[in-house]
């Protein structure tokens, strides 16, 4: 796996965006304009991996969604990227029989069946468009790339694979089946788009093991059919860097329900936790508390801003794992560096008399400068710097009035102790009944947190204590009614997941944010920092990684797509011990748990471990799934 998936689905999206022709290096000469027609699926894929102007640079004038008012364009050729549904091919018979473009290029994001095929088929004679109709490709993308090691299934429709939908009291099997085939369908694209076979590993009875046998037979179909097979051939030469095959491991997210809920401290989970924070970017609410408005003056209207948090983001690379109050520490140091600069800048600018433009107008020069003077050139990449600055100054803000409005350090702490069941410093009823200490949701969040790692369940009388005084914070108590059930059914009491004994230290206090000059005044935040600890979800891998022998996970199923015939056995044929590995958690996950296993392979050297989930939820969507389950 010489190359991450991002990298391969990426180059997977260029080759299509070529008219699937390997995109060429060295061409000087013009891209072929064409335009790009897809749907809500299409975009969320394309949107974290390509920005606007590498699609331009590969040619693609427009990008229109399939569902919208489009203009014929008759001499230019489209290249659709959309999933095969129902409507999405009536939409496209009806662009053939209205003669929109000059070629059409389908590509659909997963396998379309024949019947569907042959509609598309119908509909071009009828149009008289056959010719037109250039190359239908399946082109098995039909996931989501956050991070080079990270997926997620799918972002529209997400509330149909949810957690709340696998586990809901009264599902039939005919919706299980159809969640299962659409996970299955997703995970089948990742493998086929990663070139690689793995071995299956699954806890046995619930959604996972569903999910596994359901792969296993996809993928041994998809090999006995030697013709057709997806595995073997150009693609598969890409994969063949590591003769070893990766590790897939199913979890369901049942395993471990008090992560999902956890007050975090990381900077990425933060910001997922406390902002809007989705296919990596973060949408803000700019509030116009700086200047009040003039009495009797029209409220301001909040502008929305939008950030791109990508790969191409140096310090979002290296902190966004960090501990909150290292990242706000740098972010000021990033600032004290560009000061520095910044009259650098302001030469610059007057070297090109360009001292009152916009900073648009200086970038479109930015091409021709070359011939003023070599110093030019730096003025780009300073601002492009100024602009990164500026975005994790404003998102470390928002992140850190979070904080501090709702105590969140004080929350991330306790939790932190109830999961290693270390000493407790106060009682759990002070946190709930201070009305200063968080939202209702933040204290629900925390309750159930005690209620799952507790060793013993409260007692009846105690229970009530808590329930009034959560009613009385303001809590909805259907969460609870669900995860009762939950406990009593998994019989987890007997063993409650192990969280591994995290501890956290509190350190002095902030030394160079706490300096009058910062932009961050952190007084009263604890500078919390963390000691290396695995959650469940990455205990589960390592020991089917390093092949160590566990109760937990000794009955783990093992199936092998290669082996010829399926046999039934849970012992492993392969005993060494693994060096890639995906693990997928059926039912949801998180960028706690995305960021545990990231700090667990830094201190392997040499494993590779992918995180991928059906859906990404942060708590408040989490415990809202919660809820519904438990007003039943």
């Amino acid at each position: 796996m010489a190359a991450s998936v991002r990298e391969k689905q990426t180059a997977a999206l260029k080759r299509m965006l070529n008219f699937n022709a390997p995109p060429l290096k060295n061409t000087a000469a013009e891209p072929v304009w064409k335009v790009l027609i897809y749907d809500r699926f299409g975009q969320d894929i394309i949107s974290p991996l390509l920005s606007v102007k590498e699609l331009r640079d590969m040619g693609i004038t427009l990008h229109l969604l399939l569902h919208s008012d489009r203009d014929p364009i008759p001499d230019v050729p489209a290249i659709y990227f959309v999933m095969p549904t129902e409507e999405n091919i009536d939409r496209i018979c009806q662009d053939l029989r209205n003669q929109l473009y000059e070629s059409y290029f389908l590509n659909f994001i997963s396998a379309i069946s024949r019947s569907k095929l042959e509609d598309i088929a119908s509909a071009a004679l009828a149009a008289n468009a056959v010719t037109q109709v250039t190359k239908v490709y399946d082109q098995y993308l039909n996931f989501i790339t956050l991070e080079d090691d990270m997926f997620v299934l799918c972002h529209q429709n997400k509330e149909l694979i949810s957690y709340h939908a696998i586990n809901r009291a009264d599902i039939q099997d005919t919706d299980m089946e159809a969640i299962m085939d659409t996970i299955v369908d997703s995970l089948f694209c990742f493998f086929v788009t990663l070139g690689a076979v793995p071995i299956i590993r699954c806890p046995r009875g619930n959604a996972a093991e569903m999910v596994a046998v359901k792969l296993d037979k996809k993928l041994r179909e998809n090999l006995r059919d030697a013709r057709n097979s997806l595995f073997t051939g150009d693609n598969m030469a890409a994969g063949q860097f590591s003769f070893q095959r990766p590790l897939f491991v199913l979890a369901d997210r049942n395993v471990d329900m008090a992560t999902p809920l956890h007050h975090t401290w990381t900077y990425q989970a933060l910001i997922h936790d406390v902002l809007d924070f989705q296919l990596n970017r973060v949408v803000m609410e700019e509030g116009a508390g700086a200047e009040p408005s003039p009495a009797g003056a029209r409220p301001k209207k909040k502008n929305r801003k939008m950030y791109d948090l990508t790969a191409a983001d140096k310090f979002w690379q290296k902190h966004k794992g960090s501990p909150f109050p290292e990242v706000a520490e740098s972010v000021q140091e990033e600032l004290d560096t560009y000061r520095a600069q910044e009259d650098e800048v302001k030469r610059l600018k007057s070297i090109m008399g360009l001292e009152g433009e916009d900073e648009g107008a200086i970038s479109m020069l930015s091409d021709n400068t070359a011939k003023l003077t070599s110093a030019v050139s730096s003025l780009p990449e300073l601002l492009e710097k100024k602009r990164l600055i500026d975005l994790h100054t404003n998102v470390a803000t928002a992140v850190l009035d979070h904080i501090k409005s709702r105590k969140l350090d004080v929350y991330f702490e306790y939790e932190e102790k109830l999961m290693s069941k270390s000493t407790l410093d106060k009682s759990l009823l002070d946190i709930i009944s201070d009305p200063d200490a968080g939202t209702p949701e933040d204290k629900m969040r925390l309750f159930i947190i005690y209620y799952i790692t507790a060793q013993q369940a409260p007692s009846e009388s105690d229970l009530e204590q808590y329930k009034t005084a959560l009613l009385d914070a303001g809590c909805d108590l259907s969460p609870l009614n669900y995860i009762k059930q939950w406990k009593a059914f998994t019989k987890m009491a007997a063993t409650p997941a192990n969280y591994g004994n995290s501890g956290v230290k509190p350190m002095g206090l902030f030394s160079r944010v706490m300096n009058t000059g910062s932009q961050f005044v952190m007084e009263g935040v604890k500078n919390l920092v963390l000691k290396q600890h695995n959650l469940p979800v990455t205990r589960i891998l390592d020991n089917l990684m390093e092949m160590k022998s566990n109760p937990e996970t000794d009955d783990y199923r093992y199936f092998d797509p290669k082996m010829l015939r399926g046999s039934e056995s849970s012992i492993p044929r392969n005993k060494n011990p693994f060096q890639e590995a995906i693990v997928f958690v059926v039912g949801g996950g998180n960028y706690i748990e995305y960021q545990n296993l990231v700090d667990y392979a830094k201190f392997k050297q040499g494993k590779k471990v992918v995180y991928g989930c059906s859906e990404l939820f942060n708590a408040s969507q989490f415990i809202k799934q919660l809820s519904q389950l438990g007003q039943k």
